[in-house]
């Protein structure tokens, strides 16, 4: 890709999935900030759904669908950071 493209190529699109039971168990209101700076982006959809039938891990770690994917962390900064990684990919 040459340098002009890469300096006018948009951000891509994301449609990011959570369950509900995951960000009650590992979204704490210190990250509340961040995460609504990021999902706010006119870029990123989000939608939370009361279940997602990935119960195994949703009780292990903070974790996103993006874009049909699933994404987890060890945290929710790493999730964050980790979602913000798939934007510019």
């Amino acid at each position: 890709m040459s340098f002009l493209a890469k300096l006018f190529t948009k951000d891509k699109k994301l449609q990011i999935d959570f369950c509900e039971k995951n960000l009650d168990r590992f979204l704490k209101e210190e990250h509340f900030t961040d995460y609504e700076a990021f999902l706010n982006q006119k870029n990123v959809t989000y939608k939370e759904y009361q279940c997602q039938s990935k119960c195994e891990e949703c009780k292990l770690s903070p974790y996103a669908i993006v874009n049909g994917e699933f994404i987890d962390a060890n945290d929710v900064p790493e999730l964050l950071d980790k979602l913000k990684q798939r934007q510019k990919a």
